[in-house]
């Protein structure tokens, strides 16, 4: 094998590897870089701080509040959008016009711009002209104040992301429901098996790649929540909306706080990929693939 034979797969992947190193992992490495200096972004200058940029992210009351925010949105999107994506897929999962036509309806949000989508929800969540409020004040109740008070300003950015991700999920967990065998249902069947026992011991083990892949992307896309939050409520009201990726930005490109904003980076960084090891450690050996 000559050395041209040997170094043509290599050849073949060298654009992607390059690009992908040059847009991604340099950036990394870049970004720990500055997060050991105090640099203002215009200034040629970068003063030498070491850890003190990760020091002052610690003991920051606001950084703690955005740390908690994360956590909450996070645990709230990934559970509610994987649990209701499941039980809409188990009553999608079947043949006929109607089904067909829901599949398509609730699988749209997913191809619409983040932004068109956070503007409709600013719309549809205003206080005094919004559809939301209309509709539970003919139903009697009051009118709430979804983006505008701390009690109420998170859990709505978690209703926009659940209503936008449930479709892509749900179709997701149909394409795995409908990869498993139909003797298995019949074995089932014949056994006289109870619902909630076939639903327990045979399709939930078998849907568990299914599981396994959307909560690992719906986690990693929930910490990295932007767009709905700067078009929304850009943190606001009283920081109680404000999550990781946002108070990177804004220390990074309002503040002009580079090393700081970097450190929070890291920050980020580290406690996503904390999350996924542990993750796929503890849950990987559930996972059944057939």
């Amino acid at each position: 094998m000559s050395v041209w034979e040997k170094l043509r797969p290599y050849s073949m992947v060298a654009p992607a590897i390059i690009v992908f190193s040059l847009f991604f992992i340099y950036p990394i490495f870049y970004m720990m870089y500055l997060s050991l200096f105090d640099w203002n972004f215009v200034s040629p200058d970068k003063a030498y701080v070491g850890i003190q940029n990760f020091k002052d992210l610690l003991t920051d009351s606001d950084f703690r509040q955005v740390l908690s925010n994360t956590t909450i949105y996070t645990l709230l999107t990934v559970t509610l959008t994987t649990s209701l994506a499941l039980l809409l897929a188990l009553w999608l999962n079947r043949k006929g016009v109607f089904h067909g036509f829901v599949q398509g309806a609730i699988f749209s949000p997913h191809i619409i711009s983040l932004v068109s989508i956070s503007l409709l929800w600013s719309w549809l969540m205003d206080p005094e002209y919004g559809l939301l409020n209309w509709v539970i004040g003919l139903a009697g109740f009051g009118k709430l104040a979804w983006l505008s008070h701390p009690s109420t300003s998170l859990v709505s950015l978690v209703i926009v992301a659940v209503w936008k991700g449930l479709g892509y999920n749900a179709l997701v967990f149909i394409a795995g429901l409908q990869s498993i065998p139909p003797d298995i249902y019949e074995a089932a069947s014949l056994d006289r098996s109870k619902p909630w026992t076939t639903f327990r011991k045979l399709i939930l083990p078998l849907l568990s790649p299914s599981i396994f892949f959307l909560v690992i992307i719906n986690m990693i896309g929930s910490f990295q929540v932007f767009e709905t939050i700067a078009i929304m409520t850009q943190g606001g009201p009283v920081n109680s909306t404000n999550t990781l990726v946002y108070y990177i930005y804004e220390n990074g490109f309002r503040f002009f706080k580079i090393g700081y904003a970097s450190a929070a980076g890291v920050i980020l960084l580290f406690i996503i990929g904390v999350l996924t090891i542990i993750y796929f450690k503890l849950l990987s050996k559930r996972v059944h693939y057939r």
